[in-house]
């Protein structure tokens, strides 16, 4: 009982900590599309909100791995595992990618000036696949919590 309640502490706090922070940055980059001032903001917010960010998904697989140690790999940890790693893979896109290109830019004195729309796009498709995953994992262990 009481590992099933620190488990869940630990699950949800990992969407706390990663869905806030994913809800922070992305709002970000939506109001940076068409503002330089919202595309410099973006640029020093994302220093904060990527390590929170890797803290929340390390707190959701940790604690859906404690969480559900005994259902095994069904329907509902199954498809949270998929987006999970969904996750993690474009983490590292815009961590290692998107990141250098962004403090590259503040480097060269153009971290208020628009994105290329070329990278205006892959971010878009990242931050929706982010909001999706994130969101969709959230509601997947409200509704294993209501079955």
């Amino acid at each position: 009982m009481l590992l099933n309640t620190i488990s869940l502490f630990i699950f949800i706090a990992g969407f706390v900590i990663g869905l806030g922070a994913v809800t922070v940055i992305d709002l970000h980059g939506f109001l940076g599309r068409k503002s330089s001032y919202w595309t410099e903001a973006t640029t020093r917010t994302h220093k904060v909100t990527k390590p929170l960010i890797w803290i929340g998904i390390i707190l959701v697989l940790v604690g859906g791995f404690l969480f559900y140690r005994t259902e095994g790999f069904t329907t509902i940890p199954l498809v949270q595992l998929i987006l999970a790693i969904v996750l993690i893979l474009n983490g590292v896109f815009l961590s290692f990618r998107v990141s250098p290109f962004m403090l590259q830019r503040e480097k060269e004195g153009k971290a208020g000036e628009l994105l290329p729309m070329s990278w205006q796009r892959k971010i878009t498709v990242s931050f929706i696949v982010s909001f999706i995953g994130w969101w969709g994992m959230l509601a997947l262990l409200a509704f294993y919590l209501n079955k």
